[in-house]
């Protein structure tokens, strides 16, 4: 299990402040304790409704978590219309990464001479952005006529993230076996 991950998982719910969002009387006394142990790691938004906090810290995370979200949204029948409405923004209006950084990522994969010679009319600007990767449009050069394409591209370090996300799961379903 990756400690480090687990650690920025709880640093992010308590810098969102969403340890307020569950009733005191329900917390166990260690949970208690680990909370006042983390000090340091204080609500950062408390200008944002707790709904709204609740979906920052989820697509704060990445991809996984923001699966979770986008699944929790389609449960108008568990949730708070306004949690549900909040959590429905993670369908389609994910925060997009820098579109210069998209750019480099498919440079990086193909090399700059195969990109200058066969894409013109590289739109930095997103058409779209969601969890695992976001869509640029493009100009392709081709012998009989240009063409207007889009371009998939996975967030960076994408693939890092999940696997973490992977192993802090693994991690809690062995310990329910115990």
């Amino acid at each position: 299990m990756s400690s480090q991950r687990l650690y920025q998982i709880v640093k992010t719910f308590l810098n969102f402040g969403l340890d307020k969002m569950v009733p005191a009387g329900m917390l166990p006394w260690y949970a208690k304790v680990g909370r006042q142990s983390l000090f340091w790691l204080r609500n950062k938004h408390k200008d944002k409704t707790p709904e709204q906090r609740f979906r920052l810290a989820i697509e704060a995370l990445g991809p996984v978590f923001i699966k979770f979200g986008q699944m929790l949204s389609t449960r108008r029948d568990l949730l708070p219309p306004e949690l549900a409405d909040e959590l429905a923004l993670l369908q389609d209006k994910v925060t997009p990464f820098d579109g210069e950084q998209a750019r480099q990522l498919i440079i990086e994969a193909m090399g700059a001479d195969v990109f200058e010679k066969h894409f013109k009319d590289f739109d930095l600007i997103p058409l779209a952005s969601a969890s695992i990767a976001q869509v640029h449009t493009a100009t392709l050069l081709t012998a009989e006529k240009d063409e207007n394409i889009v371009i998939k591209v996975l967030r960076p370090d994408i693939s890092k993230i999940i696997l973490a996300d992977i192993k802090v799961m693994s991690f809690n379903s062995v310990l329910r076996h115990l």
